[in-house]
């Protein structure tokens, strides 16, 4: 099972890394793993029961001396609390920058040209670091952190101009809105109460892809009609589409738990956790431009 993040396709959460420990051919002296149609199925029993050691290279040598066997090693495996860590980090640096370009950054009436100006710029380069490091077979920290401080830029000066221009507190709105979805998103998966497989996989690519070009069309005609384009982005149209962002945003939630979950469980290596961190990041920043949209459109309405 694939995210729709490209991030989590690249190497070390891919069905061809050669990292052992992290791959679905059945293991020598123990049972099959699953894996059709999904490369990170689940094993059908422990890989390890019929050897505890089987991940010690030095289990067998220490028996033979009579000393006491060693724990499997664990030593340079992705862990949760490294993914916690890293995901910590890379949002510490885009609230931190977000914080500073909203206090720095005025959005009055003699200055909101210019400050909108330097926050589309800081988009701009924050998508080509996303695109690099998606595409780049390993992770950088340097990168992903940099991508962090820029999109931190961004989002600072438009939750700034929205809050001061349009809804007062939308900012906050938008921030709780956010953290409600990816709590309730993690309870439910944690539960059981949202199955990944491959069919919820296909659909919410395919939701995903729809919503995509439909905001690009309507991005198109906005640029060369003027107005709202063809109007999914405004009045019922627009609330009906920020709402669908927000659960496809949530949906993005799972599939990235899914991919950070079977990369513990299979042994990623530990550098990994960056770009689950990066991952989860960009699908953060999704939920939260969704929510703060549709708070604009619903006071803007009134």
């Amino acid at each position: 099972m694939r995210s729709r993040n490209p991030v989590f396709s690249r190497r070390g959460f891919s069905r061809d890394n050669g990292y052992a420990g992290f791959n679905t051919a059945p293991q020598a002296g123990g049972p099959a793993v699953a894996t059709q149609g999904n490369p990170y199925a689940q094993p059908t029993g422990n890989p390890y029961a019929q050897n505890p050691y089987a991940q010690n290279p030095y289990a067998q040598q220490d028996l033979q001396y009579g000393a006491p066997p060693q724990a499997p090693a664990t030593t340079g495996r992705m862990t949760i609390d490294d993914v916690v860590l890293r995901t910590a980090s890379t949002l510490g640096v885009l609230i931190v920058t977000a914080a500073l370009s909203w206090a720095l950054l005025p959005v009055d009436d003699a200055n909101i040209s210019r400050s909108y100006g330097i926050g589309i710029g800081a988009a701009l380069i924050g998508m080509v670091l996303a695109f690099v490091q998606s595409f780049k077979r390993k992770a950088s920290p340097a990168l992903i952190l940099t991508y962090a401080a820029f999109e931190g830029v961004f989002l600072g000066v438009v939750s700034n101009i929205v809050d001061s221009h349009i809804a007062d507190g939308a900012a906050m709105q938008a921030v709780i809105g956010t953290m409600a979805v990816f709590a309730g998103v993690l309870i439910a998966y944690k539960a059981g109460w949202i199955r990944v497989n491959r069919r919820f996989y296909g659909f919410v690519m395919a939701a995903a892809l729809g919503f995509i070009l439909l905001m690009m069309v309507n991005l198109l005609f906005a640029v060369f009609g003027g107005g709202d384009g063809l109007g999914f982005r405004s009045g019922a149209l627009g609330v009906v589409f920020g709402i669908v962002g927000v659960i496809l945003g949530a949906c993005f939630l799972a599939l990235d738990f899914k991919q950070v979950e079977d990369g513990v469980a299979y042994g990623a290596p530990r550098e990994e956790a960056w770009l689950a961190a990066f991952g989860l990041t960009l699908t953060l920043v999704w939920i939260y431009m969704e929510f703060l949209r549709l708070i604009s459109i619903l006071n803007s309405s009134d």
